[in-house]
């Protein structure tokens, strides 16, 4: 190797070399291994105190068997909530600020039933119900810390920390979302995990503790609460911000620009501000020449930034596409929402989302809709307009009402356009619901759905319930439309029939006629098999459920009546 290859192969290596003195790693507390950090980094950890001095940090609730006590918060009744079911935090996907709130956990009687189990474990129990700060246990990404509210438990996924002075709570919470903390979550802990205990050896400037710090991060908390009650799976959701004044005008296409414009900015403000969070930090810690401020643009944790919520591995045109299909399947799954009442256009919030709950229980809080609530807790998803309750039917009718009728047709092509992203021939509105619709809510509600579909094993009949209002006489409800639509059927494949031997149809009407008869007659044995097999001896059963037990179990009641959900019967993990 001649001496100029020395010389370059040096260069290379000099990029993966550091020096740092050993007595250095003694400043960290437990002496971890971070050998590319500067000295001045080391001394922050020597000159300033550690948050143990400030907070108390603990794992929380054990509870031996998730699948027993643990549910999402839309899988049992609203009014057990703060009753039976608690707010539980469990940590989850990375995410600064506020959010991640999707579970609920059974501490009845102070958890009475719960403290029975063999494998339960509970720490820092005295701290349960209180304000502090959270974050992800697992952080193969980004340490992301947030707003824990009053009223929630907490498990070892989402360990929490409360500060002895309540007012440094959000200064916490802007410590745990800076670059500086993400970095040496990495060195206190090097597997992927972020312990109660690494939380503790961070340490804190004075100087850091100011007014700007604290407005800083309330600002932040504010952007990213409104940016998790936008959705539906928010139990602080109110409507949909398509519907929202400042965004709803009677072009669709319009409303959805005006609300684009509206999360860009969120975006550019949450930015702008967790830039100064990390300014403020970079110069209270004096590491101005080590550290930089900027945050790129897939790390502001919101939904409707489209860089974080789908990676930025694509261009900015996929990135919008796929931004828009969501917003409108948002729009579709709002819409569906209203039919069966568990929103209304009339009213923010939800409506019916207790058990049993009827059209009386409705009309009570919504006596005179624009868009009524469906009657009978069935609607129909069918290859044509067979009912007048049929789902596709009763979208178009939410579509007027909620946009009027003035651009009804162009709104109508707008969705269906963003809706077919596979660029499909003829594809239309019924398309999505007969083909898309479903898998979409199983995958929004994370495998626990609460529209359930009853669906014959090659899909000809479906038809969706609330389980919400679910009675042990919703499945003979659900049989009476298969009937009548067997008879509709059957009425048509006479018609066909007809046509194939009529004298005066053509030979193509004929062949067509035939190959419909043909095709209705395969129909019909579905249906009759179905019937005879399947939903004939459920409705006959009057099965009963209990929201408290959750979809897992109240689904699987149903057997081959519903819609399979690929994984619904995994074992739930602890």
């Amino acid at each position: 190797m001649s001496e100029n290859q020395n010389n370059s192969s040096d260069q290379r290596m000099d990029k993966y070399f550091f020096r740092a003195a050993a007595v250095d790693f003694k400043k960290i507390p437990g002496s971890p291994i971070g050998y590319w950090v500067s000295s001045r980094q080391f001394d922050c950890f020597e000159k300033y105190p550690q948050l143990s001095t400030f907070a108390v940090s603990s794992n929380g609730v054990q509870t031996g068997n998730n699948a027993k006590y643990v549910r999402l918060w839309s899988e049992v009744s609203a009014s057990k909530v703060n009753i039976r079911w608690y707010p539980y935090n469990k940590g989850g996907q990375f995410r600064r600020w506020y959010g991640n709130f999707d579970f609920l956990v059974n501490w009845e009687n102070d958890g009475e039933s719960i403290k029975s189990e063999k494998n339960f474990c509970a720490r820092g129990e005295e701290f349960y119900f209180s304000k502090g700060i959270t974050w992800s246990d697992i952080t193969s990404g980004k340490l992301s810390g947030r707003i824990l509210p009053e009223g929630f438990l907490f498990d070892a996924s989402g360990p929490s920390a409360f500060f002895n002075d309540s007012s440094l709570t959000y200064i916490g919470l802007a410590l745990l979302n800076t670059k500086f903390a993400d970095s040496w979550s990495k060195i206190l802990n090097p597997t992927l995990h972020f312990q109660s205990g690494d939380f503790r050896k961070l340490t804190l400037a004075p100087s850091y503790i100011s007014e700007s710090t604290r407005l800083t991060a309330k600002a932040l908390l504010k952007i990213s609460k409104e940016d998790w009650d936008f959705y539906e799976t928010s139990w602080d959701f109110t409507s949909l911000p398509l519907l929202h004044p400042d965004h709803r005008q009677s072009a669709l296409k319009a409303s959805y620009r005006r609300l684009r414009s509206h999360w860009h900015e969120m975006t550019e403000e949450m930015q702008r501000l967790e830039e100064e969070n990390n300014r403020i930090f970079i110069d209270a810690y004096g590491l101005q020449d080590e550290l930089t401020p900027e945050v790129p643009l897939n790390e502001i944790t919101l939904t409707c930034n489209p860089h974080y919520r789908y990676g930025s591995d694509r261009s900015e045109g996929e990135l919008e596409a796929l931004l828009l299909a969501d917003t409108l399947r948002e729009l579709v799954s709002y819409a569906v929402g209203c039919m069966f009442g568990r929103y209304s256009l009339d009213k923010p919030g939800l409506i019916l989302a207790n058990q049993g709950e009827t059209l009386a229980d409705y009309l009570a809080q919504v006596p005179q809709p624009r868009f009524p609530a469906d009657d009978d807790n069935v609607i129909p998803l069918l290859d044509g307009d067979w009912f007048p309750d049929d789902i596709t039917l009763r979208f178009r009718q939410f579509l007027r009402v909620a946009f009027g009728d003035a651009h009804y047709e162009d709104n109508l092509a707008f969705i269906e356009q963003t809706l077919n992203i596979k660029g499909k021939r003829n594809y239309g509105l019924r398309d999505f619901f007969l083909g898309e619709f479903y898998a979409d809510h199983v995958k929004r509600y994370k495998k626990r759905p609460i529209y359930w579909l009853f669906s014959s094993p090659k899909g000809s009949f479906n038809a969706l319930i609330y389980m919400h209002r679910y009675r042990p006489d919703t499945v003979s409800v659900v049989l009476k439309y298969l009937r009548d639509y067997r008879e509709k059927l059957t009425t048509e494949k006479e018609r066909q029939a007809a046509v194939s031997i009529n004298p005066a149809s053509s030979q193509g009407e004929k062949t067509k006629a035939i190959k419909e008869v043909d095709r209705l007659a395969r129909v019909l044995t579905e249906l009759e098999d179905y019937e005879r097999d399947t939903l004939y001896p459920l409705a006959t059963e009057q099965v009963q459920i209990d929201l408290d037990d959750g979809v897992k179990v109240n689904y699987l009641k149903f057997g081959a009546a519903l819609k399979k959900i690929a994984g619904l019967e995994a074992k739930d993990e602890d």
